[in-house]
């Protein structure tokens, strides 16, 4: 395993954190903060990356280095930050605005929602430049493509008059990160800036942010909860819990020898590369079976035909009762394409889906109503995908009411799936927002359980958790199939994800299966380049920080 090594003692500390103190505002003297005396330096050319779970306070002290705690909301109670010097906290928020862009910049998780929808991206970049280099006209349009360029987009001129949904995820990270160095600040605070990304993708934006970090001499304050992200780039790691940084060590030394049961926990809940032990194939008859499935999007026109682009070419594959299938690909691969077209929420062009025996891919919306019960989803976010002004309890058992069982019935169904995903019964009478992440993602499981499918299919489920939180929702997944007999068509960009939950992995590019069979063969021996390059591109790959990590006993 190669770390990121390098000898910063002697350089100079950019951002200087000294006893922070972040509290709810107007909260009461005896109330515990939300952050509690955090202290952590950052130095030129360094990547510091700050770990632990969500609500442990990571984004919190990203957002007050920035000055953009929401207002009325939390507020500063104690401690300095320090930037080349300079006190950060006791500057005026018109100060703080000259400073944000110029010397301290930002990429956030999700660009979509960063970037304004309607302002192409080239003039969002140069918006930068106007605001804080009062540069303008061909002088700052030459400067955003030169940045462009050195972000490796390709086509600038293309991409400078597009707008964020013309471009794919990837491309829009880029143009993020293009805005946040565009003038070439001493600190980038980057907030979980890969966790969306394909490996392909994420690898290439970690290599992009370390060649500019060394161009630049760039201080990195990189936020993840990726364990095998923070091998790939950290040069030291400080690990936070319950809003207090708990340990802090070059990267080698936590990564082998934590000192704290916490980090501990964290490195051995990261999933392995090596795929779990084999499992018997139990039935002999498919509860799913796709036969040559096509899906082509933008296909005619009022006038003329127009050629469609092939999302899905000619896929064919069966999952087996009790057993997990994962589809693995780039982003634009077709694997969601197939996964809505499974479910219906877009129609195949041609092609079968056999669902518990009955082809489903011909029914109108109206035939297949009887049907939905048999196959079910468990989506990415599960903050969108229920309704906020539900009840956990009306959403449980809205699709039960809706088939006709009895309300009382589907209130002690509801009951049932509330012990078996690991929550308690009162929580049928709270609302979405009232739950974490983890928790929202077991109650979407939940929901989708309720209807005793034969199909469950889950679409990046667990993708946005952290690793802790990301093993107990795969153990979730693991126990409800022993019991139910389900079977999972399970969609992920993580291979380490894919390697402990799925028996059958199938890979595809550019729409169409390149390689299939079981994850033994498919991740410990590819046949195809393209499986090679997803395996080669893993971060930490050549890391098992399950079996490689000894804990320190804390004195």
């Amino acid at each position: 395993m190669k770390f990121k090594t390098k000898d910063l003692d002697r350089a100079e500390v950019v951002l200087d954190i000294r006893h922070l103190t972040v509290r709810l505002a107007g909260a009461e003297s005896g109330q515990e903060p939300v952050l509690n005396d955090v202290s952590l330096r950052v130095r030129a050319g360094e990547t510091a990356c700050l770990v632990g779970e969500s609500g442990s306070g990571k984004s919190v002290t990203s957002l007050a280095v920035m000055g953009l705690l929401p207002k009325g909301a939390l507020e500063v109670a104690g401690g300095e930050i320090e930037l080349d010097g300079e006190q950060l906290l006791s500057m005026t928020p018109s100060q703080m605005r000259r400073l944000r862009g110029q010397r301290i910049a930002m990429i956030f998780q999700e660009p979509m929602t960063a970037l304004n929808p309607v302002m192409r991206v080239g003039d969002q970049i140069a918006e930068v430049l106007k605001t804080h280099a009062s540069l303008a006209g061909q002088a700052c349009r030459a400067r955003v493509l030169d940045v462009m360029e050195q972000v490796y987009l390709p086509d600038v001129e293309r991409i400078y008059a597009s707008y964020p949904h013309q471009l794919s995820g990837g491309q829009r990270q880029r143009i993020m990160i293009a805005m946040a160095l565009v003038m070439e600040p001493r600190l980038l605070i980057a907030d979980e800036p890969t966790t969306a990304l394909d490996v392909t993708t994420q690898a290439q934006i970690l290599s992009l942010i370390a060649e500019l970090q060394e161009r630049h001499g760039t201080a990195v304050l990189f936020i993840t909860h990726d364990m095998g992200v923070v091998a790939e780039v950290a040069h030291t790691v400080h690990v936070m819990k319950n809003g207090r940084v708990i340990e802090h060590a070059p990267v080698e030394q936590l990564l082998r020898r934590p000192v704290q049961e916490y980090t501990h926990r964290l490195l051995t809940s990261v999933p392995s590369l090596l795929p779990r032990p084999e499992r018997p194939v139990g039935a002999t008859e498919p509860v799913l079976e796709v036969r040559n499935l096509n899906k082509t999007y933008g296909r005619g026109g009022w006038l003329f035909r127009r050629p469609g682009t092939a999302a899905a070419r000619e896929v064919n594959f069966s999952v087996m009762p009790g057993r997990t299938l994962g589809i693995v690909g780039e982003s634009g691969s077709g694997k969601s394409t197939v996964a809505r077209s499974i479910m219906r929420l877009v129609d195949p062009s041609s092609g079968e889906i056999h669902v518990a025996g009955k082809e489903i891919a011909r029914l109108s919306r109206r035939a297949l109503r009887p049907h939905r019960r048999h196959f079910q989803v468990v989506f990415q976010d599960p903050f969108r995908s229920l309704n906020p002004r539900w009840s956990v309890g009306r959403s449980l058992t809205e699709g039960l009411v809706n088939f006709g069982t009895p309300q009382r019935e589907a209130r002690e169904r509801a009951l049932e799936m509330m012990e078996l995903v690991g929550l308690p019964t009162d929580s049928l009478q709270r609302y979405p927002h009232q739950f974490s992440g983890g928790q929202r993602q077991r109650i979407a499981i939940a929901r989708a359980v309720m209807m005793r499918p034969d199909v469950l299919v889950a679409d990046e489920a667990v993708s946005a958790l952290d690793v802790s939180v990301q093993a107990q929702v795969l153990a979730l997944l693991d126990e409800i199939q022993l019991k139910l007999g389900i079977a999972i068509l399970f969609i992920t960009h993580d291979l380490r994800v894919a390697a402990q939950i799925c028996d059958d992995v199938i890979v595809m590019q550019h729409g169409v299966i390149v390689e299939h069979g079981s994850a033994r063969e498919v991740l410990t021996s590819p046949r195809h380049s393209y499986t090679r390059s997803l395996i080669d591109a893993a971060p930490g790959r050549e890391w098992d920080f399950a079996n490689f990590c000894e804990l320190q006993v804390a004195s």
